[in-house]
């Protein structure tokens, strides 16, 4: 099954087991992940702005970080903020600002943690309890709910 998802993008084979995988690679090579995120509750905002993918990539300086992705995700949730960094978001909010004004209203809302979903335009927010901001981001596609 993961290999037939991945021929319909690289990153698709994420999807057929529902849990925690850590991808390398173009996201195709998968390893289980020890986090559990269960009671947490998930804010997603998509505004109505197309980021296309090449675009994405084109901007894109990609850092080395001090620590690896499993080594933070090993932190509390509430360290990952000084930690774990998506590289797309330099360059998309510089060039599309209402997708980071969604990042930082998430965090004046009180997530302990959000970022831009891959390479966006998708932003979530972490938050300990359930949060109903639907009304913050109106236009945009809004779901939100506990994490099992």
């Amino acid at each position: 099954m993961k290999e037939l998802a991945a021929q319909l993008g690289s990153d698709c084979s994420f999807f057929v087991e529902d849990k925690p995988m850590l991808g390398i690679g173009r996201g195709e090579q998968l390893s289980a992940l020890a986090l559990n995120l269960k009671g947490y509750y998930l804010v997603l905002v998509k505004p109505e702005i197309h980021v296309s993918t090449a675009e994405a990539y084109g901007g894109v300086k990609p850092k080395l970080p001090d620590l690896s992705i499993s080594e933070i995700l090993a932190f509390p949730v509430d360290n990952w903020k000084d930690y774990l960094v998506n590289d797309f978001e330099e360059s998309v909010f510089k060039r599309y600002p209402p997708i980071e004004a969604i990042k930082k209203e998430l965090y004046e809302q009180g997530a302990v943690y959000a970022a831009m979903s891959g390479s966006g335009s998708s932003v979530f927010g972490i938050f300990q309890s359930k949060t109903d901001l639907s009304s913050r981001f109106a236009g945009a596609q809004y779901w939100s709910g506990y994490l099992n």
